[in-house]
């Protein structure tokens, strides 16, 4: 791979957008931009932050460009810069749910292996096994 300046420069914009992506609070912020425009206070209140986090964690994104905020009164409101930032974290999303179902495969089999190994434990009833594995992880809960 080429280590020319344009490169390099490419190499460090890259990071330091996925550096800003690294915090749950700030996904939380960006998925609750996508729907609409918001007050930082509909925002905290959405990802269960406090009103001075939650404008850490926007100022944070908007210096990384991928939110804007326009001040109407004396609040502002926030929309997305970068609405394309929505297509990688829904990428992202996606390998997170393989890996939870993969997870839970892995535990139920754990679990079947155990049961099979220890015949009293399989007499009590339990949640175990992977379709129930895989469904819980497959539905997550929502707060």
């Amino acid at each position: 791979m080429s280590t020319d300046p344009a490169t390099l420069e490419r190499a460090r914009l890259h990071a330091e957008i996925c550096r800003v992506l690294t915090d749950p609070k700030r996904l939380l912020l960006l998925q609750a931009l996508h729907g609409a425009d918001r007050t930082v206070g509909e925002l905290a209140a959405e990802i269960g932050a406090t009103l001075p986090n939650a404008s850490q964690h926007l100022a944070v994104l908007r210096s990384a460009g991928l939110v804007d905020g326009q001040r109407e009164g004396a609040s502002v409101r926030y929309r997305l810069a970068e609405p394309a930032i929505i297509d990688a974290c829904d990428i992202v999303e996606s390998i997170v749910d393989r890996r939870l179902v993969d997870r839970a495969v892995r535990a139920a089999r754990t679990a079947n292996t155990a049961t099979a190994a220890n015949p009293v434990a399989a007499s009590t009833p339990a949640t175990s096994g992977t379709s129930a594995a895989v469904s819980a992880v497959a539905s997550p809960a929502v707060p």
